[in-house]
């Protein structure tokens, strides 16, 4: 085994793309230095810095959103540098991303500039969207030239999980190798390797995708707020839809993307289409370039969002929806009845619907040979790029391959595609007609005519149920491995080895006594015969939340039947639970991925050790429906504070778990909920969600390999009545300054009374116990408040918090 290990990165540009690289490589630890230009003296406020270009950039950083630092700290960690005073430090990187703007004479120039800098063996890698990666490459010697490639990362490159891989013809195959390594698991990233054509992949099909919705739109005469509605969601892609996109992304860069295809691809038989639309070149030409403009095919007036108007170009009342028919349509479960229903319909949108969908399938099915290794990497490339939930290859073989073929065939030939190229041969022979593109051996290359397995690089050996394409029928994580024990609740099983797994199966893997039932017989059964216990999703990676907290909708019926004291027997198998977790005599390894609130962060809390995606939000939010916490989580801010103070004033460490609890603070990223105190130092934060299982193994494994003995039983040393007046005083003056409500106030003041454990002396040593008994009390006292009733009531009906 040789390690490829990135000790530092170089990002040349500190734009928009250059800026939030940089930052996502903090995020995961990685040194970085970012550079851009040197300041002009003129430019400069309040100074002569050269590095004021970049200065500027990463203090934006902090601005924006959604974040793009999962800790904003962390931004004075990116080293900043000019390209005239600071090119030494490149000769210290292993990477260097070039992000600057699209213009090849530009990169050109730069190239120049830094080529001689560049150590021996860095890998250097161009962020272009769509330029030819050979062609940027031009003027590099022979050695430079193999260890040159294209890396596009997509934006918010935090969040959007693709990254392109572009080699040329030079590139030496270890070098992407490796840069896939390092993608994949430090940056937490999907992998496509791209062929090196215009805008690549993902662009290529969806920027003709987003061409084809306009064309098809003025032909079908629908407006952009209806197009949105049936573009977005409702397909299961992106809900922004297709216009609202466009203006996200800026109408000029929309503009950059097709240029590249016209300006590349005149021989394509698509190129008519990529002609830029009369109405888009008409707004960037008067400066509406959309979200960043305020304007573009949408514009905000006082709280309105209105539509562009294509026949008088003026802005008028949006909010079109999907016909209630068209609608009822796509709910269709069956994509074979969905699809056909489409193409029968009558109403106009109904065939704009199948319209948009024979030119995706027209365009992938002529361009897969020359854009794409495999049809997989076309899917994977939309899925993960653009917020498809489903890749057009498997929305395509889902609906009936054959069937399909033959009707986007028909129309080609009727002249109602937007080409006359035929449907390559390939489509209606041999393997593809009989099993489709997507097979358990692999998915279809046109280039190779074979099936193309997934890729064996040992990155991969880290994702034990790998990102799955439909038809290809491989393992997923709801059925594989043994089952001990299935119920509506829970899933208990093992991949054969010696790490037990609970999967909750609950909507949002919220928690009720199924859950409370089998988290106990999970932990029995792992102490009897297993090395640890691994609490993992599996939609973990598909953004499923870890867990939303407790499932107050079954357990109104009992609350209505019997009272707050009906309530008492659940709350306190809840607590003992989790604190059984805590004390288990083998490792329980909580694997947190999106939300973990209330409950669901209790559980967190109380497990051995925490191995957190870097997207998990945690936080403790009771308040929101009225509520304190009661599964511990006051308990563990008052454990935490006496353990951190170590002799210093407890209050001072205590405020932290206060506030978060008291204001229902949710973290915004797993660094965030370190700072913050939800998870430790030494919790473990995965980059890639597909590794998280993985890791959390591995880390159970280690514990009880290294002689695992659950914590000792301490006492809590307690601020008490001194600790509750201070914060007491606190909340009265935003009481009476009226930024808390009176329930607000009485909420607080609860969790102060719990955190500092009441009316005793300061100093006092506490049990476990003593603060459970008084989160319980607290509970139930408050279930039975109407002001709190309002809350959760109102929170069941609308899914939103209500303030009283």
């Amino acid at each position: 085994m040789t390690n490829f290990i990135v000790k530092k990165v170089a990002v040349l540009g500190a734009g928009v793309m250059g800026a939030q690289i940089a930052a996502h490589c903090v995020n995961a630890k990685v040194p970085v230095v970012l550079f851009d230009l040197p300041a002009k003296p003129e430019h400069v406020s309040g100074g002569n810095s050269k590095n004021a270009i970049v200065q500027r950039a990463i203090d934006n950083l902090k601005k924006l959103s959604p974040a793009p630092l999962g800790n904003k700290d962390d931004a004075a960690l990116i080293e900043i540098a000019n390209y005239e005073d600071n090119l030494d430090l490149l000769a210290g990187c292993d990477l260097i991303i070039e992000a600057i703007a699209e213009r090849m004479d530009w990169k050109h120039d730069l190239y120049k500039k830094v080529a001689p800098h560049i150590a021996p063996n860095a890998i250097f890698a161009s962020n272009t969207s769509g330029l030819s990666i050979t062609t940027l490459a031009d003027g590099f010697d022979a050695e430079l030239k193999a260890r040159f490639c294209g890396v596009h990362f997509f934006n918010p490159p935090r969040y959007m999980h693709l990254v392109e891989i572009i080699p040329t013809e030079s590139t030496k195959p270890e070098i992407v190798d490796q840069l896939e390594g390092f993608l994949t698991t430090t940056l937490g990233k999907g992998v496509v390797r791209a062929k090196d054509t215009p805008n690549f992949i993902a662009n290529r099909v969806g920027i003709f995708g987003m061409l084809a919705i306009i064309h098809e739109a003025e032909q079908f005469g629908l407006t952009v707020d209806v197009v949105d509605d049936l573009t977005g969601a409702k397909l299961g892609r992106a809900k922004s839809g297709t216009f609202r996109t466009a203006d996200v992304v800026g109408l000029d860069t929309m503009g950059h993307v097709i240029k590249t295809m016209q300006d590349n691809l005149a021989d394509d038989p698509f190129f008519a289409v990529y002609k830029t639309p009369e109405v888009l070149a008409k707004l960037v030409a008067a400066g509406a370039l959309g979200q960043k403009a305020g304007a573009g095919f949408y514009k905000k007036v006082g709280k309105d969002i209105q539509r562009l108007d294509f026949a008088t170009g003026n802005y008028v009342a949006g909010g079109g929806k999907a016909a209630d028919i068209v609608a009822r349509i796509l709910k269709e479960k069956d994509p074979v009845k969905k699809m056909k229903a489409l193409r029968e319909s009558t109403n106009p949108q109904g065939q704009f619907l199948w319209a948009i969908f024979r030119d995706a399938f027209h365009y992938i099915a002529v361009h897969l040979g020359s854009i794409a290794d495999n049809a997989r990497d076309v899917d994977f490339a939309m899925r993960w790029g653009f917020g498809w939930n489903v890749g057009p290859f498997e929305t395509w073989q889902a609906s009936g391959w054959t069937q399909i073929a033959n009707w986007v065939k028909e129309d080609i030939d009727a002249g109602k595609a937007l080409c006359a190229a035929p449907l390559p041969a390939w489509v209606f022979e041999g393997q593809v007609a009989e099993k489709g593109v997507h097979t358990a051996e692999g998915s279809y290359s046109a280039s190779k005519n074979a099936y193309v397995p997934r890729s064996t690089l040992a990155v991969y050996e880290r994702q034990p149920f790998r990102a799955p394409v439909l038809g290809a029928g491989a393992a997923d994580g709801k059925t594989a491995g043994v089952t001990f024990h299935e119920d509506d609740s829970v899933r208990i099983w093992h991949q054969n080895d010696d790490v037990l797994i609970i999967s909750l199966k609950t909507k949002m893997h919220v928690i009720g006594e199924g859950v409370i039932n089998g988290l106990k017989m999970a932990q029995a059964e792992a102490e009897k015969n297993f090395k640890g216990l691994v609490i993992w999703n599996t939609d973990a990676a598909e953004g499923g939340a870890f867990s939303a907290g407790a499932d107050l909708q079954s357990a109104l019926p009992l609350f209505m039947q019997g009272g707050a004291k009906a309530m008492e027997p659940g709350i306190a198998l809840l607590q003992d639970t989790f604190m059984a977790m805590k004390y288990s005599n083998v490792p329980v390894i909580a694997a947190v991925a999106g939300l973990a609130l209330g409950g669901g962060c209790e559980m967190a809390l109380h497990a051995s050790k925490r191995v957190a995606s870097i997207e998990s939000y945690i936080g403790l939010v009771e308040v929101g429906v009225g509520l304190i916490p009661a599964g511990g989580g006051l308990k563990e801010a008052a454990a935490r504070a006496s353990n951190e103070a170590k002799g210093s004033d407890i209050l001072h460490f205590l405020k932290t778990g206060f506030t978060n609890a008291a204001t229902a603070n949710v973290s915004k990223s797993a660094l965030e909920a370190k700072a913050m105190g939800y998870l430790k130092e030494d919790d473990v934060i995965v980059f890639n969600p597909y590794e998280l299982l993985h890791v959390a193994k591995v880390e159970a494994r280690a514990m009880f390999d290294a002689g695992y003995r659950p914590p000792m039983k301490k006492m809590i040393t307690a601020t008490g009545r001194y600790g509750w007046a201070t914060i007491r005083a606190q909340l009265v003056n935003m009481r009476d300054g009226g930024f808390i409500s009176a329930h607000d106030y009485k909420l607080g003041d609860m969790i102060a009374e719990i955190v500092t454990g009441g009316d005793i002396d300061q100093g006092s040593q506490l049990s476990e116990q003593w603060f459970l008994d008084m989160e319980r009390k607290a509970f139930l006292e408050l279930l039975n408040h109407p002001k709190s009733q309002e809350r959760i009531m109102g929170m069941m009906q609308t899914g939103k918090p209500v303030r009283n």
